[in-house]
């Protein structure tokens, strides 16, 4: 299809566009912009519909063309997903167009409420609105990609950075090996607000971890082993000094906390062999830094285990948005124990996603995990109150002498529901652990949180076919490109229980709100308040408190 004939049947389009709303936030489009996949109507009927790539240059329309456009011809590249466009497009002019996520023909609620189903928009060259996913800065259309990410959890640091890049200051390339050099930086301070007297009994005067201190300090080298279909290895380490999760009763001031191989696997599987997360709990897959919250949920962080050592085998189907990881898990060798000694875990996910709109602005995710162990080790569970600079505030192990039980096995059971639609995203987890101790009355430990989150500035999610997770916030203008970077709001309530049978570690429920601000994919603030109720030996405490985060990562 020739650009005069694509040209001709965007003319033919009405134009219904407005024009300086005060309900749509303004972002600043003086720069050159490309929008890909676009829909381009046929009223007549005669030519059909046709997907096309928009090229605007110093606010005019320089063209518009099924044929690929490079990424380097803008500094602003977006992907419309097949929306649908409406509004007047003359090549030379600057345009004055919107694109719709419904179909106007056959949806004439999207004529009516064009706020709500209008994804991007242009007036007089100008950008007004922009709720769409940006490119990525290196994507398949521009050159071929040597190997995606092939593990089911994403980058050990969550990097928004594309690996497999090494064009970047901080890559290397060799004809078997290539790679990449990452690290973050998380710089916390908190305040205690409020204690009561019971808490103060049992705790201590929280003021005394008032103050800051380097939250994470992570770095890692990411790359390929240059086979026929290229192995992916992980190399990723943090400081204990610092960071909690990565173990805790160790004095090295290094860890490594993630190395693995994830090597490609019959029918679109992937194999992954060495330490890493465990496959299961949509919060603990997902990276910490990309979190609406500072901390994970306590349930989840008491109940199930950060690393472990093992062999993962996952695998999905895209078109039925469904994803499986089936793991076994032993960390004898990483621990330096006997392996008869030595606790093994099985491990399972499953995801689906059983209600989506074609472009995925509409989404419900569904989730269920198992973890069985042996617990040749015995038990512990334990968490402080989602503030990394706090006591610990339930525990199986309390009025015990070495705070570990014993048990003859474990049972742990997740199960997630997730609604995102656009800006906003619901997610809930339920946990549940069945201990087999006879003597402590079998007990059960369990817990749950309901969180909810919006996007400020109208960026969405994305969502994972490959592994059933949500991304990281898209930043559609980031303060370098005249933009204001991209702000959320998040709200959290999260219930523990960890007192049953012969085991009194105590309940807590916790109330959370925050607010993050992410001025690129590369740098964020963040502050989180919460109010805290706990339980400990049928006494009820409470107290409350506010952090804030500064996360550097490198680009």
């Amino acid at each position: 299809m020739s650009v005069n004939r694509i040209r001709l049947a965007g003319l033919a389009l009405t134009l219904l566009l407005f024009f300086c709303s005060p309900l749509w936030a303004q972002v600043a489009g003086a720069e050159d912009i490309l929008v890909r996949n676009v829909t381009l109507t046929d009223p007549t009927g005669k030519t059909g519909d046709r997907r096309v790539n928009i090229l605007i240059r110093a606010q005019k329309l320089e063209v518009v063309t099924e044929d690929k456009i490079s990424r380097g011809e803008a500094q602003q590249v977006v992907d419309a997903d097949g929306g649908f466009i409406l509004g007047k497009l003359e090549v030379g002019e600057p345009p004055n167009f919107m694109i719709l996520s419904a179909d106007p023909r056959e949806s004439f609620e999207a004529l009516l409420d064009t706020k709500t189903y209008s994804k991007f928009a242009v007036q007089d060259g100008e950008v007004i609105k922009n709720r769409l996913i940006p490119v990525a800065e290196h994507d398949a259309e521009d050159e071929p990609v040597k190997s995606g990410w092939l593990a089911y959890t994403p980058p050990p640091m969550a990097m928004p950075m594309n690996y497999t890049d090494t064009t970047k200051w901080n890559g290397f390339e060799t004809k078997w090996v290539n790679g990449i050099v990452t690290g973050a930086l998380a710089l916390d301070r908190m305040k205690w607000l409020s204690q009561d007297a019971a808490n103060e009994a049992w705790f201590g005067d929280l003021n005394d971890y008032n103050g800051g201190e380097i939250r994470a300090l992570r770095f890692g080298i990411f790359g390929t082993l240059n086979f026929e279909k290229p192995w992916v290895y992980v190399i990723a380490g943090a400081t204990n000094s610092f960071d909690k999760g990565f173990e805790l009763e160790e004095q090295d001031e290094v860890t490594l906390f993630d190395w693995r191989l994830d090597i490609p696997f019959f029918r679109n599987s992937v194999m992954s062999i060495g330490k890493q997360k465990e496959p299961i709990s949509m919060e603990r897959l997902t990276g910490m830094v990309f979190l609406p919250w500072q901390e994970r949920s306590a349930v989840a962080d008491a109940l199930l285990p950060s690393r472990n050592v093992g062999i993962v085998w996952n695998g999905s189907s895209p078109e039925k948005y469904t994803s499986w990881a089936f793991g076994v898990f032993d960390d004898w060798f990483d621990a330096g124990q006997d392996f008869d000694e030595s606790a093994s875990q099985f491990v399972g996910r499953l995801t689906w996603a059983p209600l989506r709109t074609q472009d995925e602005s509409n989404l419900v995710h569904l989730g269920f995990g198992y973890r069985y162990s042996d617990a040749k080790e015995g038990f512990r569970f334990r968490t402080e109150p989602e503030f990394n600079k706090a006591p610990v505030y339930v525990d199986t192990g309390f009025g015990t002498d070495t705070g570990v039980l014993q048990a003859d096995d474990t049972s742990a059971y997740n199960v997630e529901v997730s609604w995102r639609k656009g800006p906003f995203w619901l997610a809930s987890e339920y946990f549940r652990t069945d201990v087999k101790n006879p003597s402590l009355q079998d007990p059960v430990f369990d817990g749950y949180y309901v969180s909810a989150s919006w996007i400020l500035t109208g960026e969405m999610r994305p969502y994972s076919k490959k592994n059933g997770l949500f991304g990281s916030v898209p930043v559609s203008r980031t303060v370098y490109q005249g933009g204001k970077g991209a702000w959320e709001i998040a709200t959290r309530y999260s219930d523990i229980d960890l007192s049953d049978g012969g085991v009194g570690g105590g309940d807590m429920q916790i109330a959370s709100l925050g607010l993050n601000w992410w001025a690129t994919p590369f740098f964020s603030l963040g502050a989180n308040y919460r109010y805290i109720w706990n339980t400990l030996d049928e006494v009820e405490g409470s107290s409350s408190g506010f952090m804030t985060r500064i996360l550097i990562m490198l680009d």
